[in-house]
């Protein structure tokens, strides 16, 4: 295969792969999957079947090891015990850019057309190698040296070639690419440009489009539709919904998930008896509006389940106690009695009866008892706005060359503004303008004197030999050096403030930033892609605690949820 400037996200060492044209051999299975990174453990017996043609998506909290599944299906990393079963080729859409800045446009492209291309020229081989007959020596097997293939040996190969090639729909290949382009609004990228000088939502579009070119029979997907749009989202939904292969899906988008999912995988703690191990996963029918009604059902029967057990517990070893007690003085006095010859004391058997019952209830229910329901890591607050009035932001027919049609808006405290759009019309661009990280080549921007702004960019950076703490206490202003403990809004747990920042999944990061901005509590809230990348109780929670705080919020969003359920005003961009 040639060489290439990037890394190679879909690895093909066979055109065909271990492939069976049966539905049933195009399931992705795993089977008791347990996987630790050296300082945790992030899977613990994992089993589970997606089948073919009926899209799953693959839920949990930010670090429940989501990523690190998709990765272990994929290939990338081995699991601890356990088996996984992948119909190849697999084609794993990661967080991250698959490949080197210095490729271009075109090459990325071009890439992802080489498996059609292959399968398209194997497949004709083999087809005149069935129609000869096998009487060229190693027809159909790349000419391979060995003895001549026997028929039933070339129409196999015939078959398996053409059931691959029919799953990657190879005759369709340049149309597809096409559609592709235009699909996730990446028809205005020059061809030639190269992958440093594009914006990172555009390379993450074009990462998701080599896959969709590709057309690899398994797709794992983690986080497609950061930098969609609209358009986009929906004609993702599509190609997934046209797949016949596998398709496991990680993703934070709510409605997404609606739209593109028939079932759930959940990784977060489910209901399990306190001496078995925990980390399996829970299974779910239906999208993402039916996990979450039944997830929540399922908690509270957790939670009710765990209170009544722990006050049945504390009865019944109360009551073995007071019977245990209760017996020996009975047992005395029936001695007393026998020796006077009286009959035997009945409630002294009674006790008996009793304490032996509640002995074998209380041995059972300390064996079977649901462990506790963990404290879900949910934000628990939003920081007091510091008192503000009058207009805060005015832009007034702000533009910028090639990014921003001219604008006019104003932000009065207190009021809450969404900026929407599809993408290219400016909405970061917008953000940045307010903030005062760009300047407009045209109108004016101005801001109330002494305006305290809190900012979370769309794409968050992990600053290298930083750890959590150290990041919070700075934003908190305060020595990061010391052991002070900052506010933590219940987005970041205590134990991983001596993490590295870049030890953390995008979604953990996500939520340090977030804390750090409302450390400093800001009378304006800017945020770009809120929701990106948080876990989904996390960004419902979210956007209910904006609703009720009393500074002014500025959103620029993508997030369909988010938008069905804003009750602030609205901007709508213009391409």
């Amino acid at each position: 295969m040639p060489t290439h400037p990037y890394n190679d996200p879909v690895v093909y060492n066979d055109p065909v792969g271990p492939l069976d044209p049966g539905a049933a051999a195009l399931h992705l299975r795993a089977d008791g999957v347990s996987f630790s990174y050296p300082d945790r453990r992030v899977l613990t017996d994992v089993s589970f079947v997606v089948p073919a043609g009926r899209p799953t998506g693959l839920l949990g909290e930010n670090g429940s090891g989501k990523s690190t599944l998709l990765r272990i299906l994929a290939g990338d990393l081995t699991a601890d015990t356990g088996t996984v079963s992948a119909p190849e080729p697999v084609g794993l859409l990661r967080q991250e850019l698959p490949f080197a800045l210095k490729a271009r446009v075109q090459d990325v492209v071009a890439h992802a057309l080489e498996r059609s291309r292959l399968l398209e020229a194997e497949l004709e081989r083999a087809g005149e190698a069935l129609a000869n007959g096998c009487k060229e020596r190693g027809a159909g097997t790349r000419d391979a040296p060995g003895p001549s293939p026997t028929a039933r040996e070339v129409a196999q190969r015939y078959d398996a070639l053409l059931a691959a090639a029919t799953i990657a729909d190879v005759w369709n290949a340049e149309h597809r690419a096409a559609e592709v382009i235009a699909g996730l609004s990446l028809e205005d990228v020059p061809q030639q440009r190269r992958l440093g000088e594009i914006s990172g939502g555009q390379r993450e579009r074009l990462a998701l489009a080599h896959l969709l070119i590709a057309r690899p029979t398994t797709w794992l997907l983690d986080e497609p539709t950061n930098h969609l749009d609209d358009a986009g989202a929906a004609f993702l939904v599509e190609a997934i919904t046209d797949h016949p292969g596998s398709v496991l899906i990680a993703s934070h988008d709510r409605a997404f998930l609606d739209d593109a999912t028939q079932a759930q995988l959940d990784l977060d703690p489910a209901e399990s008896p306190l001496h078995e191990h925990t980390g399996a996963l829970t299974a779910y029918t239906g999208g993402f509006t039916d996990y979450l009604l039944a997830r929540m059902d399922a908690r509270e029967r957790w939670e009710q389940r765990f209170r009544t057990e722990q006050k049945e517990l504390k009865e019944l070893r109360r009551a073995v106690q007071d019977a245990g007690t209760a017996g020996q003085l009975t047992a005395k006095r029936a001695e007393v009695r026998m020796a006077r010859k009286y009959h035997g004391d009945r409630n002294a058997q009674g006790v008996s009866r009793r304490l032996r019952e509640a002995r074998m209830r209380l041995q059972r229910l300390e064996v079977e008892q649901v462990r506790k329901p963990p404290a879900e890591l949910h934000l628990t607050h939003l920081p007091t706005a510091p008192g503000s009035s009058g207009v805060q932001v005015a832009v007034t027919d702000a533009a910028v060359e090639g990014r921003l049609a001219p604008v006019s808006v104003a932000l009065s405290a207190g009021e809450q503004l969404l900026v929407t759009g599809p993408n290219g019309a400016g909405k970061s661009t917008l953000l940045d303008l307010v903030i005062g990280h760009l300047e407009p080549t045209s109108g004016t921007v101005e801001r109330s004197r002494s305006l305290r702004v809190g900012h979370l960019g769309q794409d968050d950076a992990a600053i290298p030999g930083r750890t959590v703490g150290q990041h919070l206490r700075t934003a908190a202003g305060v020595d990061p050096g010391s052991d002070d403990v900052p506010e933590l809004f219940g987005l970041v747990h205590p134990r991983d403030l001596d993490r590295l920042l870049t030890e953390l999944s995008r979604g953990q990061l996500r939520r340090v930033m977030l804390a750090a901005v409302l450390l400093d509590p800001p009378q304006l809230l800017v945020l770009d892609e809120p929701t990106n990348h948080l876990a989904l109780v996390t960004a419902t929670r979210l956007e209910a605690a904006l609703e009720e705080w009393g500074g002014t919020v500025l959103i620029a969003s993508h997030d369909r949820w988010l938008r069905r359920r804003w009750q602030g005003r609205v901007l709508e961009l213009g391409a």
